[in-house]
This record gives C-alpha cells, structure tokens and sequence, in this order.
C-alpha cells in the first residue's frame, strides 16, 4: 500500500520509493548527478530557475489565473456581482490539498495564497542543503552569499504566504530525510516561531544579496520590496488582531527598513503615467518599475489578462459605489467636501475629470454591459488602442485578444515600497514610539505618486493631477472608520487606488482586521455609477427610448432614495445610480473566515500514519 511521505513537503520530487503516496518525476533531472551537479553559480542559476514563474507570476501564461490581477484577485469589498455574492468558506474542504509543484493558488477567494503545499519549501531547502555541503568550497564568497540569499528569500517569501493563510504551519529549515516520519508529520509550528525564521532570512537577504545581478534576475532591491510586503502584512496582522505587539513592532520596521533601502537607492521614480505601467509592450526602462515579467510573442511567452480589459469580456465582479466614492477628488478633497466643479456627479464621464488620473486610468468612461454586476468595466490592463475595436466591427489584434496578449506585467514596482513604508511607519509612530509621519514623509510616498505624468488621452479628457496630501489639510471623510486615524484613513485611501483589481485590497482588510466589511452592510455596495437610461441604455433606433430588452430590468436608485423599475413608457424617469440586478447579500463574515482552515483529507492523512494535524482555530 502507498502512503504519504514527507506530507506536502515535495520529497516525492526527489524521492521515490513503494513508501510514497504520490509517484512523481523528478523536478529537476540534476539532483541524480550529485554531489557532482553543484559546481559553480551557473549550476544554482539553473536550480532557482524553477521559482520564478511561481514567485513572481505577473500575468500568468495563456488563460492562468492563479496570482493575477482582474482574472484572479477579482474578490474584495471593492467589487460587487449580480445576484448573489460570493459566499466566504463555510465548511470544511475535503480534498487532500496540494502535492505537486504546479503553480496553484487557493479556491478560497477570502485566502488568495497558496495551498498547504510544501513543495517550494523543499526546494528552497535543498538549495541551501546542496549549497553547504557540495557547492561552497567552489563558490566565491559573494557567490556563496547571494546564492544562500536566494535560496532563503524563496524559503521565507512562500512561508510569509503560507502563514497568511493558515496562520500556523510546519516549519522546516532544512532537508527532511524521508524516512523521517516524527519529522514529516510534526504537528504546526507557532506563528510567531515561523514568522521570525522568516525575519531572520529576510535580515540575511538584506544584508548578503547582490544588488544588481543581470537582467530578469532577483536582486536586493526586488527581494527588498517584496520583503517590505510580507513584513508590513505580518506586522500589522499582528498589531490589529492583538497578537504579538513585540513582534508586530520588530517586523513593522523591518517592512520600514526594506522600503527605505530601495528609496535610498535612488533609482526609482514616479516617471511614467499609470497606464502605461500594466499596459505596455515592454516595461524595460519603465522608471517605476523594479520587477517584470515579460511576454513575447515570438518566444510563446502570452497571456490573456487584457483580453478581459478590453471592453468585450465579462468581469463577473466589478467597481461598486463604495469604491467610487473612495476616489480622492483632484483637489485632495472627499466628494462631500471637494471644490472642483460636478464633484458629486457620478456619471462615468464626469468622473474621469473630478477624480485622481488613476480613476480614468482604471476604469471606461462609459456604461458597458460586459461588466456584469455594475456596468463599471476595469481597462486598466489592456492598451487604450484596444477600445478602438470596441463596437466597431474589426477583429481584435492577437495582443488584446484571447489568449495571446503580449503586455508586459509588473511584478514588483515603487508604488508598493512608499506606500508600505509610510503605512509602517505611520504604525509605529501611532502605537510604538516610532517618529511621527512629516510632510516630507508624504511628499516621498503619497504626494510623490500624485505627481506621475499624465498621458495625452487623459489630458485630452481634463483629467488633472491630484494635489498634495497635507498634514494640515487632511481630508475630513465622514465615511471614515471611527477606530482609524484621518492620516491613516488617507494612507489606506491611497492603497486602495492604487492597488485596484492587484493582490492587495483583499490581503489589506484581512490584515487591517476589517473583513467584516465584505457584510455589504449599505447600499454603496449594492449600486454602481450614476446613469441617464437613455444615453446609457439608448435604443439607437429609437431615439429618446431605452432598449427594450431592458424592461423590468433595469434599476435606478434616484437621488431622494426612490427605486425606479424600468416599464417600457418611464424612460424619462431612468435616471440614477445602477441597482445591480437582484443583488442578495452573502452569509455573513465569521472570525474563522480570517484563516483558512486544512482539509478534512489532510487530517485523515495525519490520522492514517498516528499523528494528528491540528486544525485552524474556529475551524472544529
């Protein structure tokens, strides 16, 4: 009979034996040449290779979801659907959970990281392993530390990921051997123990990588961005959810102290339009960008994510009200208090021209059906070129069609260092003695990014830059969270523009303590922008009438609060916000739903050899 062997944790990938569960080939046909394989940095160049299309995803390859923005984190309270939401997990999985080193994200839309899946863990420590004891006496000192920091980067970065979603985990610092059953089915380390194994690489990355080691490879300064990540994600998780406040302080100035190495650095700025940064055919030289992954056409290398940004693709999930209403007016000012002319109209067109540039650069500018749930569609990443096509009754060209898109994907950029670094530091400053955020602080990060160039389109459109946060001038929101401060309601307003339909709005509520506001508690979340039926809906045919089709379908909420149903003769009375169509709220958000829970197949694994598992907390 077979059985599990060094559960999750990939040893089937350099093992086999009758022992095993999972009879798999090998990842990487080397390891049947050591000790002699491990002779020079090329040879760990080759190894690592493995983790990038894992680690650093971007748009993903043809039609891949897992870790992509739009096609993959299209959940989070910024976005709403027909019908029924989304329902958060209510009951326990069944499936065994992961086992191979395919690239798999979790089902989970509230828990985007990845499986209980062991298998880059295994690598990473391999790498180190083989490092040590086979490739140091041939390796330069630079060479062995780099190549160290690389393999303890990855070891590090996937288990920040695995304690976001799972809170505790196993940890493994080294090669399990695999007759080892004590050791492949020990029981859940601590989160804190992992969590500061996983400090401790980030300091050795931080103080041994190259900074500079050839194009399309790690360096410091992208280990360095996506450390201040991981640091600001656990930091924080640990100060709102009242853990550890040491330990949330250690990691918080961590996250500080990675962002500001990049800063220090001076060789990124905010020098090309937001557009451009996710909709470009290269993104080399791009000033903002610190990471990329590239598509070629000629190579193969394509994906499809602007195919679903192109206008003619559904987006089951799209901008509710209450993310609209989010978007700082151009004056620096809340809708409710902003100068700037038509400030409170919600017409799409309207607000292209009151809104911060990223508003226009994210969103059509006009109602568009293929948006289904509000009718707001994201074209953040696809070319505007691409709208040409719209309607017009030319095909699509290959790169903003199908699967064969050919844009650039930013993978890490310097958006996300200022933006993690004034956040932790405006932590600290609120709670642990650290020193308080100045003007020069919010000129470095939130008034810095305020200041990217616009590019003709939106100039074309009025669309102007934003003016400057000011710490004497901070925005009076009366939506704001009364547990939050106006300086931070501000930094997370910031995070939420910018990061809209990217990995982070989901992991930021979780982390911030705020998943209770996926409840859709008001009717912000249950409307999109403000229509005039018939412009919006027009029957071209008809002249002054809506389209038929529409009858006892559309919805409008009037500015007194009224819902108006389309009956075919009031098409003059259509005028209002979208009601999204037969909107039914989830089930509401419970505090398990902050961590994922492990899989009844995997506890029965567990059981199966003598060992328990214990499950995720709430979870029983």
């Amino acid at each position: 009979m077979k059985k599990l062997s060094y559960l999750f944790l990939g040893s089937a990938l350099f093992f086999s034996s009758c022992n095993t569960l999972l009879d798999r080939p090998e990842l990487n046909a080397m390891v049947d040449s050591e000790p002699t394989y491990w002779r020079n940095e090329n040879d760990l160049r080759l190894f690592a290779n493995d983790f990038y299309t894992n680690f650093f995803v971007g748009y993903n390859s043809s039609f891949g979801t897992a870790y992509t923005p739009l096609t993959g984190y299209n959940f989070s309270d910024d976005l709403t659907s027909e019908n029924q939401q989304l329902a958060l997990l209510s009951s326990l999985p069944t499936d065994a959970g992961g086992s191979t080193s395919t690239l798999v994200s979790s089902l989970r839309a509230e828990h985007p990281g990845p499986n209980w899946n062991f298998v880059w863990i295994r690598k990473a420590n391999l790498m180190l392993n083989r490092i040590e004891n086979f490739a140091k006496p041939k390796l330069t000192e630079d060479e062995y530390k780099h190549w160290s920091s690389v393999a303890r980067f990855f070891r590090a970065y996937e288990y920040g990921r695995l304690v976001s979603n799972f809170g505790d985990v196993p940890y493994y610092g080294d090669v399990v051997d695999p007759t080892n059953m004590d050791e492949q089915y020990k029981d859940r380390t601590p989160r804190a123990e992992v969590m500061d194994h996983v400090y401790d690489d980030f300091k050795y990355v931080l103080a041994n990588m190259r900074d500079n080691d050839g194009v399309s490879n790690l360096n410091r300064y992208v280990a360095a961005t996506l450390i201040s990540n991981t640091m600001l994600f656990e930091g924080s998780w640990q100060h709102y959810h009242n853990l550890d406040k040491t330990r949330a302080k250690k990691y918080l100035e961590l996250a500080r102290d990675a962002a500001q190495y990049v800063m220090d650095s001076g060789k990124y700025t905010f020098g090309s339009d937001f557009k451009s940064l996710f909709a470009s055919e290269s993104l080399a030289g791009n000033p903002e960008v610190i990471f990329f992954r590239t598509y070629d056409d000629a190579l193969a290398i394509r994906h499809a994510v602007a195919s679903y940004s192109n206008g003619t693709e559904n987006q089951p999930r799209s901008a509710n009200l209450n993310l609209i209403e989010a978007f700082i007016c151009n004056d620096g000012k809340t809708f409710q208090n902003s100068g700037v002319a038509n400030a409170k109209n919600f017409r799409l067109k309207e607000l292209v021209k009151t809104r911060d540039p990223r508003f226009e650069a994210t969103f059509m500018d006009t109602v568009n059906s293929p948006a289904v749930g509000t009718l707001v569609y994201a074209h953040k990443f696809a070319g505007r070129e691409a709208l040409d096509f719209l309607n017009s009754g030319k095909a699509y060209p290959a790169k903003w069609s199908s699967n064969t898109n050919t844009n650039d994907a930013p993978v890490a950029r310097y958006a996300e260092v200022v933006l993690n670094w004034v956040e932790a530091k405006q932590i600290l400053a609120e709670n642990y003695g650290g020193a308080a955020v100045s003007q020069a602080d919010l000129d470095k990060s939130i008034n810095a990014i305020r200041k990217r160039p616009l590019d003709a389109v939106a100039v074309a459109k009025g669309v102007k830059q934003t003016e400057p946060l000011m710490l004497g001038a901070i925005p009076a929101d009366p939506n704001k969270d009364a547990d939050v401060s106006p300086l931070m309601w501000e930094i997370r307003r910031e995070r939420r523009m910018e990061f809209v339909f990217e990995y982070a709005r989901i992991q930021d509520i979780r982390r911030w303590k705020k998943l209770e506001t996926l409840n859709f508690n008001n009717d912000s979340y249950k409307l999109g922008s403000w229509v005039i039926g018939v412009k919006d809906f027009g029957d071209k045919k008809n002249p002054g009438k809506i389209l038929s089709a529409f009858v006892k379908r559309l919805q409008v909420k009037k500015a007194d609060g009224t819902i108006v149903t389309y009956d075919g003769s009031n098409d003059a009375e259509m005028e209002g916000y979208y009601v999204v169509r037969n909107f039914t709220n989830r089930l509401p958000v419970l505090p398990k739903n902050y961590l994922s829970p492990v899989s009844i197949g995997l506890i029965q694994a567990y059981q199966d050899q003598g060992y328990t598992l214990t499950q995720t907390p709430g979870w029983n």
